[in-house]
């Protein structure tokens, strides 16, 4: 049997710093690749097409959504984000690490067609330093800003869907709380059974041969 396969769901309200943590991760696990969702929000200045998001118009995303392309979707402050099916299943049959940015409600659409995969749920340390994060974005008008803050109560509130809770109270505290999770998730008996398996059954072969590892 080949290796297992491993999802790994982080989420949070706008401005906790999830992207930040996520790209923090992914430069400690070299095995672990983005998943790249698609998205009909306008592309930030800083973002690359292909590499944080691909960007394609509503049309495109409902042509998508309508032939079932997307193992979830969802509207998220008046813009669509989904998560591609193809994308997940080659990463699973490959036996690949797949780091998913998404909001909560994509998190119970994947966890539900993917039960085995891992939730992290990213709380700010507070409501307030939550609303200057938003602020210092600089590319929030106030009305977003005010509709993003709203929308993070309802977003906290779905924390018990989640498997582990990390505080982003400070960055790299935070990032040892995610690399932790990443280290606890790969040593599960089910991800390690193949190594048990494969010693066990060197024990049985030296026993046949007489040569046990318990004689001597």
């Amino acid at each position: 049997m080949g290796a297992i396969g491993q999802l790994f769901i982080v989420c949070s309200p706008s401005g906790a710093g999830k992207t930040t943590l996520c790209r923090k991760l992914m430069e400690r696990f070299a095995e672990l690749r983005f998943s790249v969702s698609h998205t009909t929000r306008p592309r930030r200045p800083q973002e690359v097409d292909g590499r944080d998001y691909h960007f394609i118009d509503a049309d495109a995303f409902e042509r998508m959504a309508g032939s079932g392309e997307f193992v979830e979707w969802a509207l998220v402050h008046g813009n669509r984000y989904g998560t591609s099916h193809a994308e997940l299943r080659a990463a699973l049959r490959e036996g690949r690490m797949i780091l998913l940015d998404v909001d909560y409600q994509g998190a119970a659409q994947i966890r539900a067609q993917y039960p085995n995969a891992t939730a992290v749920f990213i709380l700010p340390p507070s409501l307030a330093v939550l609303r200057e994060r938003l602020r210092q974005r600089g590319t929030e008008t106030p009305e977003s800003l005010e509709l993003r803050f709203r929308n993070a109560l309802r977003e906290i509130e779905a924390y018990p869907q989640f498997d582990y809770l990390v505080v982003n109270d400070e960055l790299e505290r935070a990032v040892e709380a995610l690399c932790g999770i990443v280290l606890a998730e790969r040593a599960r008996r089910t991800r390690r059974a193949e190594a048990a398996e494969r010693l066990l059954a060197e024990a049985a072969a030296l026993n046949r041969s007489g040569n046990s590892p318990t004689a001597g």
